[in-house]
């Protein structure tokens, strides 16, 4: 079996991995991504107990346990390019020996549960509501990168909403939630494609002193209607993680916090209580399923 090279896989002098500073041992099977650092606490205070913390550069980790259910939490920061980082580092600690440097016989899907942030592109979908992301559509450029795609559904789909957008710049890709944790959450809340972007302001439509390429994005996305399916909301890390998750085999799921809606024009009056409220949920769900 090859060996992966040390400029490949790059670990630290105490044999953890780069950027994430975190050893086999010290992650679960079960991993809840938040994009903000302090957000990891706002999770882990409703554990009953917490065996590890770890910080390296915005990747804060806490691992512990709700009941005999063991836990990861980890902070990724904003944006693909950090979950390109923290995907690919996440699988190296539980399917390649750091020892050996070698993948490992027997493969371990660990299961993602996103809880971030995100703003609503329809009207009915209401500011301080939780949604799940049925699919995650990518409008950045990070699975141009990886080869691979989704099903013939998903590319027939992709095909449909990627002729309504009519992006000239941009090359979408769709990838779905992983169909045990759909199921485990869906029918509790509004589902829909989630956007992701590359940036917060152009690449979202908003302009302050520059111009937007799309002046009317918000429009494009807001109208899109393929496949019984539209596009409910936005933010800048969900359509990383389904692509990746799918592409490793770990099971992935995006849970949204809607604190604005830009077709209302509106912003919650209080996110920390719906950001709150999704974290206690989700660690409802997550507890009940062990």
């Amino acid at each position: 079996m090859q060996q992966i090279p040390a400029s490949e896989l790059i670990l630290n002098d105490d044999g953890s991995v780069y950027h994430l500073h975190l050893l086999p041992e010290d992650i679960a099977e079960t991993i809840i991504l938040v994009g903000d650092p302090e957000r990891v606490p706002q999770v882990t205070k409703h554990f009953d107990r917490v065996e590890l913390i770890k910080q390296k550069r915005e990747f804060v980790t806490h691992t512990g346990f709700i009941g005999n259910k063991r836990l990861s939490v980890v902070s990724t920061g904003i944006g693909t390019d950090n979950i390109d980082i923290v995907m690919n580092e996440l699988d190296t600690l539980v399917n390649i020996d750091l020892q050996t440097r070698q993948v490992r016989p027997t493969l371990t899907p660990l299961d993602i549960i996103r809880i971030g942030t995100s703003g609503a592109l329809q009207q009915d979908v209401e500011v301080d509501s939780i949604l799940i992301s049925s699919h995650g559509l990518g409008l950045d450029a990070l699975m141009q990168f990886y080869t691979g795609t989704d099903d013939d559904e998903t590319e027939v789909l992709l095909d449909e909403i990627d002729r309504q957008l009519d992006l000239l710049f941009v090359n979408p890709y769709l990838y779905k939630a992983h169909p045990k944790w759909l199921n485990l959450f869906g029918n509790h809340y509004t589902q829909g494609i989630t956007a992701t972007c590359c940036g917060f302001y152009a690449p979202q439509g908003r302009m302050l002193r520059t111009q937007a390429q799309y002046t009317d994005l918000v429009a494009r996305l807001n109208q899109v209607s393929a496949g019984g399916y539209r596009i409910t909301n936005f933010e800048m890390e969900t359509a990383g993680i389904y692509a990746l998750a799918a592409a490793m085999g770990h099971r992935a799921l995006s849970v949204n916090a809607i604190l604005a809606n830009r077709i209302t024009h509106t912003f919650s009056s209080n996110p920390a209580k719906t950001i709150n409220r999704a974290i206690e949920e989700v660690l409802e769900r997550l507890s009940a399923k062990a």
